[in-house]
């Protein structure tokens, strides 16, 4: 098994590229949709995007295994909320590849009778619980950081004797210790409260690269399955935007692996 994942991950570069592109020809066939160009090069555009998905599913076959070699790994994590979230997710994600195998089979001709349409969406609620499980992740991650950077915070320096700032700063270290607006703050607390909180979130997500990447990543990546599954659909313009965006972002991750989020 261990051979077959060394095997596999040569052709994931190449997956990405080709999703990249796919999603280019979507917004680009939205583009031209809009703007009124002649319909032979749209029906161009729409052709080589349906061949790249093609093609991407024939070098998505066998990501199941890679997947549940992945859930035998984040298995024995010690935290628990990491083992649960990752191990979930990778297991929806071998149920995602192999639904998506079996559209493949049908495409092409190896299946007859397939009800693709059915197996489509099958396959894209496995890839939607698997992208949220993974934004789960991504939020108790950034929770986890942000505690420890009230914890820092605390004991970094005593608070200013300024009589005008003692109360508010009383007030705000009473909510920022609980990570929480206080019940009887003022208006003028809380805006505070919030523009603090923002800063601290958007500091900790600078300082830690691999976390922002991949929260932004699978937030674009999630309106793909949401959009699919007719649950919120966003149109073919924004979807290829998200598709590209996220494609670029783990391109990125593959040339730069420091930048991919462990475990």
């Amino acid at each position: 098994m261990d051979s077959w994942v060394r095997f596999n991950t040569q052709s994931q570069g190449k997956e990405r590229v080709l999703r990249a592109a796919q999603y280019a020809c979507m917004l680009l066939g939205y583009t031209l949709h809009k703007s009124s160009v002649a319909t032979d090069l749209q029906r161009t555009i729409s052709e080589l995007e349906a061949h790249m998905s093609l093609t991407r599913k024939l070098l998505r076959l066998g990501n199941s295994v890679e997947a549940l070699q992945a859930a035998k790994t984040t298995i024995h994590l010690s935290d628990s909320v990491l083992r649960l979230c990752l191990t979930i997710g990778h297991l929806n994600r071998a149920m995602y590849f192999a639904c998506d195998n079996v559209v493949w089979a049908g495409k092409i001709g190896i299946i007859s009778k397939l009800d693709q349409q059915k197996w489509n969406h099958r396959s894209f609620r496995y890839y939607l619980f698997a992208l949220i499980l993974n934004v789960t992740r991504d939020v108790y991650e950034l929770c986890l950081l942000l505690d420890c950077e009230d914890c820092y915070r605390s004991t970094k320096s005593p608070l200013s004797t300024s009589p005008s700032s003692a109360i508010l700063a009383d007030q705000l270290s009473s909510s920022s210790s609980s990570s929480s607006i206080p019940v009887t703050a003022t208006p003028a607390v809380m805006w505070v409260w919030l523009r603090k909180r923002i800063h601290q979130i958007g500091t900790v997500l600078y300082n830690n690269p691999p976390l922002l990447l991949d929260l932004l990543k699978n937030g674009c990546d999630i309106f793909i399955p949401l959009d699919k599954l007719g649950i919120y659909q966003t149109g073919p313009g924004f979807v290829g935007t998200c598709g590209l965006l996220s494609s670029v972002l783990s391109i990125v991750t593959m040339l730069h692996p420091w930048l991919k989020l462990k475990p």
